[in-house]
């Protein structure tokens, strides 16, 4: 499933292209793959909560996309436009076997493919965006919240570890599994470390590694982990570039030396390093 930084990738790029076009037609193939009713109207903006895109048009209403792991969006006018799972759809002949939705623009079409239909575009009135229950359970992104708000977040679920509780999207909203890895690593923290065990000053520098890790993997284009490339289609290189532990284990710590481990926490494939994380239960008063 994509994260954060590759939905955020996602968006930008699609601004671009479908920005200022009306839908003049849409033409749903899978019923699951879509709620609501077909509408029309002139795209005003594209937002992000979370993993979710929004598209805002100009007749009060807007259609959620929810890309989940296999998801598509391909935008074919005077040149094509692709997102998410890479497959041969992104030059292939469209509409296909795995076309769901085709959404008709001014200047082109956009396609919603989805080889496993866990994805979905959903009609929402504008003005109730932020209400759906699916919006409603997020948490602030880390560029939102203030190291207060999440260290009194944590004192709330002190039992859990730190890799479980920054996971949670009820908790901080964004982290998945690659970047709470390589925050935790830049935090210094161990993902197994009692979420309650966290000092304030802690959880400020774990907070701001938050941030500087997606940030830095928007800028690259995401991580592109086996099925997501940016919006162009190339493949994002955080991964390659950046990343610290994830997908690093075997291999030295840039920092100190120290071989990489991984590990399962919280049901997740866990990467860190032994040395600078070392494991240990402190008081936070």
């Amino acid at each position: 499933m994509p994260e954060l930084p590759e939905v955020e990738t996602v968006r930008r790029g699609l601004k671009s292209f479908i920005l200022s076009q009306k839908i003049q037609k849409i033409q749903v193939l899978c019923a699951k793959s879509f709620i609501g009713q077909p509408i029309t109207g002139q795209i005003q903006d594209i937002r992000r909560f979370g993993k979710a895109l929004v598209i805002d048009l100009d007749n009060g209403y807007s259609l959620m996309i929810h890309l989940r792991m296999t998801g598509q969006l391909i935008y074919d006018g005077k040149e094509r436009y692709a997102a998410g799972h890479p497959s041969e759809n992104f030059i292939d002949q469209l509409p296909n076997q795995q076309t769901r939705v085709i959404i008709k623009l001014t200047n082109g079409t956009l396609y919603f493919n989805d080889q496993r239909k866990f994805g979905f575009i959903k009609i929402i009135p504008t003005l109730e965006v932020k209400q759906d229950k699916f919006i409603q359970k997020l948490a602030k992104e880390p560029w939102q919240m203030t190291a207060a708000e999440l260290h009194a977040k944590l004192q709330k679920h002190q039992k859990s570890t730190i890799k479980s509780a920054i996971l949670d999207q009820t908790i901080i909203c964004g982290l998945g599994n690659i970047y709470a890895d390589e925050a935790l690593y830049k935090a210094k923290i161990h993902p197994a470390r009692k979420a309650g065990t966290l000092s304030p000053k802690e959880t400020k520098n774990l907070l701001t590694a938050a941030k500087q890790v997606m940030e830095k993997s928007i800028a690259s284009g995401g991580s592109t982990i086996r099925n997501y490339v940016k919006a162009d289609g190339t493949r994002g290189n955080y991964l390659d570039a950046f990343a610290n532990v994830y997908h690093k284990d075997g291999q030295a710590c840039t920092r100190c030396g120290t071989t990489i481990v991984k590990t399962k926490i919280a049901g997740r494939g866990t990467h860190f390093c032994p040395k600078c994380q070392q494991l240990k239960e402190v008081s936070n008063a």
